[in-house]
């Protein structure tokens, strides 16, 4: 009796969990903005390959959670501000080559693997190079660790893994909504000649938003 108690608590507290996880995927954010731009300007298939870029960086950060790594570096104010400002100049590039780029029409056709490639790679960088996604999972994970069961850094590997699937289902969602609203910019030639500059706008916000924020 005692040992379907404390699973029945065990599983609260993972259902407890998924609802927290998705209720702040789902909130306004560099990721999910990100997820947006890119689905709308490169298509679904564009924005699924940049979620899993995301989401593949997102492993990096609760694995340093776990390990304690996080917090070496949230204590450590030179690493902090290399690892930020390094996230930041990143975007801005982004931004630039964005801006940089001739202003054409959207194309309802598919990018060619390479393409995709390059996006898997920016939205590992983009996560990667990000150091408050860090210190979010140092925040939120060992809230839900249960010290009792022993295994505190497993049990938060665990956790994250539940996040990053949850991410993945909402920012899918978000492609194929992205993609709907794609179409109907597509048949407006004067939007979709501007896409470049939606999505170098949106790399210099989200660069500037890391650069000026605080711990």
């Amino acid at each position: 009796m005692i040992e379907q108690d404390v699973l029945t608590l065990e599983w609260a507290s993972l259902l407890s969990f998924l609802g927290v996880a998705v209720l702040l995927t789902l909130m306004p954010g560099p990721d999910n903005l990100y997820v947006l731009t890119q689905s709308i300007a490169r298509g679904k298939k564009a924005g699924i390959i940049t979620t899993l870029g995301l989401c593949t960086g997102l492993f990096a950060h609760i694995s340093a959670a776990a390990l304690g790594i996080s917090a070496i570096v949230y204590q450590s104010a030179v690493a902090f501000a290399v690892v930020k400002y390094a996230g930041a100049a990143y975007l801005l590039y982004l931004a630039y080559k964005a801006f940089r780029q001739k202003q054409s029409a959207l194309a309802l056709g598919t990018a060619d693997e390479l393409a995709y490639s390059s996006l898997y790679k920016k939205g590992i960088f983009m996560s990667m190079l990000n150091p408050k996604v860090s210190l979010f999972f140092l925040a939120l994970l060992p809230q839900f660790v249960n010290e009792a069961n022993g295994y505190a850094s497993l049990q938060m590997i665990a956790l994250g893994l539940v996040f990053v699937l949850q991410a993945i289902v909402i920012f899918t969602l978000i492609s194929i909504f992205a993609d709907v609203l794609r179409r109907f910019i597509f048949k407006r030639p004067r939007l979709s000649s501007k896409m470049n500059i939606v999505e170098g706008s949106v790399f210099g916000l989200i660069g500037l938003s890391i650069a000026f924020s605080r711990k």
